[in-house]
C-alpha cells in the first residue's frame, strides 16, 4: 500500500513518561508535569462502569482476565507502530499478530492526507492535563484528530467504546492549545476501530458531538481536581 505524500509536520513536544502513585504524567523539557487523560478517565470513572469491569473480570477470572487485557494491549501497540511507520512513509514488515488489524484499517489509511501529527505529545497547561494523540490530519478532505483502536468483534455504537469519545474531546483541545499559533483549530475527529477479517467501524464525531464530549470531559477534569 502506497504511503500518503511526505507529511508536513507541526513540530513535536519533547517529553518524557513517569508513573507514580497508579498515574501516568507526562514531563515536558521545562519539568512542567501534568496527568494523563486516560489517568484522569481512570480515576473519575463513573461506578456502573467500575461494576461492569469488576463484573467481567469476576466471570473470566483473574488469570484469564489479565491474559486478554495483555493481549488486547500488545496487539494494540502494533498495530499503533505500524500505523506509525506508515504515515510517516517508512517501509516495515507488518508483525503477524497485528496482520489483520492492519488489513481492516487500511481502506481508512487511504482516504487520509495532509497529516501534520503523528503520535505526539500535547498539553493543556491552562486546564492542566497532558496526552499523546494518534494522528492530525484531514479525513476525505476535513481535517480531524484520529484515534486507533483495535477489537475482536464490532462495537456497533459510540456508547460502547465507552469513555474513548471523552478522551479524544480532551485531546483536541490541548492540540488547539499547543498548536494554535499554527492555524491548529481543530473541531471533528475520527475514531476507527480495527477488527479482525472485516473492515474497520468509522466513527465520525462532528463539531456538536465533540462539544458535547468536551463538556463531559471539563466535568470529569473538575472532579479529578477536587477530589
Amino acid at each position: 500500500m502506497t504511503p500518503p505524500t511526505v507529511p508536513n509536520l507541526l513540530p513535536a513536544i519533547a517529553a518524557k513518561t513517569v508513573c507514580t502513585q497508579g498515574y501516568r504524567f507526562f514531563v515536558d523539557e521545562q519539568e512542567r508535569r501534568l496527568p494523563s487523560v486516560t489517568s484522569i478517565l481512570n480515576a473519575t470513572k463513573p461506578i456502573e462502569a467500575r461494576k461492569a469491569l469488576a463484573r467481567w473480570r469476576s466471570r473470566l477470572g483473574t488469570e484469564e482476565a489479565t491474559r486478554v487485557a495483555t493481549t488486547a494491549s500488545r496487539r494494540g501497540t502494533l498495530t499503533h507502530h505500524q500505523i506509525k511507520t506508515y504515515l510517516l512513509g517508512q517501509e516495515k514488515t507488518c508483525p503477524d499478530a497485528a496482520q489483520p488489524y492492519w488489513k481492516s484499517l487500511r481502506p481508512v489509511l487511504q482516504d487520509l492526507d495532509d497529516v501534520r501529527l503523528v503520535e505526539n505529545f500535547v498539553f493543556h497547561y491552562d486546564l492542566g492535563y497532558a496526552g499523546r494523540v494518534d494522528c492530525l490530519a484531514s479525513y476525505q478532505g476535513q481535517s480531524c484528530l484520529c484515534d486507533w483502536k483495535t477489537a475482536d468483534r464490532p462495537k456497533g455504537s459510540l456508547e460502547r467504546l465507552y469513555d474513548a469519545p471523552i478522551q479524544l474531546a480532551a485531546y483536541c483541545g490541548a492540540v488547539n492549545h499547543c498548536y494554535g499559533d499554527h492555524g491548529i483549530q481543530v473541531q471533528s475527529a475520527l475514531l476507527v476501530v480495527a477488527l479482525p477479517d472485516t473492515e474497520a467501524e468509522v466513527f465520525w464525531l462532528d463539531a456538536d458531538m465533540m462539544k458535547q464530549y468536551w463538556r463531559q470531559w471539563h466535568d470529569r477534569l473538575q472532579q479529578f481536581y477536587s477530589d
